[in-house]
């Protein structure tokens, strides 16, 4: 009888152990924007920061990250080449953090996104992850200058293609990682001096350590919390 209990068990076993394995394999989690997202694999930057805390959470085989950030994309960039840098890799989360250049470009180079256009564009990638069954989360633009007095040029757009992203989250039904509103908030808290950078990044856009650690703070319980 012992035998045959144990044949038993050794079968249950068998059948039980690919089960649990399937279901704990790791999410795959891919960062799709600019060149902010490009840095954002480097020592010290958001996406390695985020990764370390999953480490050191005891959490780090339930999720692959990658990077997927190209420098000066806007928003169509992201549209165009969805399929090979994001859909092709059948992640089960994208994080789409884009908007900036498409602001900023305007007056730089004569080359940003129209607001409708923004949203079109926005609108088209989140219906396309949402119908592969990827869950997004998204974030809004953080800064262009840093100076508290909404001061900086293009302040009015930011917070008006921030709105943008808003809408479409409440939309989507898709989780948002308000950076605009974090950032405005941490300037007027620790600026007292109004500087235009070197609070939260290092040249007005790019983040510096304090800026990685602040988007990696409030990316994390968002990934967490979409296993």
């Amino acid at each position: 009888m012992k035998t045959t209990t144990s044949i038993l068990f050794a079968i249950l076993l068998c059948f039980f152990i690919p089960v649990s394995m399937t279901s704990q394999s790791p999410q795959r989690v891919i960062f799709f924007g600019d060149s902010i997202t490009e840095l954002g694999v480097k020592p010290d930057d958001y996406i390695v920061k985020i990764k370390e805390r999953l480490e050191k959470d005891g959490k780090s085989n339930q999720y692959e990250l990658m990077g997927a950030g190209v420098s000066g994309n806007k928003i169509y960039d992201l549209f165009l080449r969805m399929e090979d840098d994001v859909l092709r890799k059948n992640p089960a989360i994208v994080v789409l953090y884009i908007g900036v250049n498409d602001v900023w470009h305007k007056s730089l180079t004569g080359t940003g996104t129209d607001a409708d256009k923004f949203e079109k564009f926005y609108s088209a990638i989140l219906k396309k992850l949402q119908e592969k069954n990827i869950k997004p989360i998204v974030c809004t633009p953080a800064v262009i200058g840093e100076k508290n007095d909404c001061s900086n040029q293009q302040d009015g757009d930011l917070n008006k293609y921030s709105q943008i992203i808003r809408t479409l989250a409440a939309a989507y039904h898709a989780p948002l990682c308000d950076l605009r509103n974090a950032f405005t908030e941490y300037s007027l808290k620790n600026n007292p001096t109004n500087k235009e950078s070197g609070i939260l990044t290092t040249d007005r856009v790019h983040l510096n350590e304090k800026g990685n650690q602040l988007v990696a703070d409030m990316l994390l319980p968002l990934l967490v919390g979409s296993r």
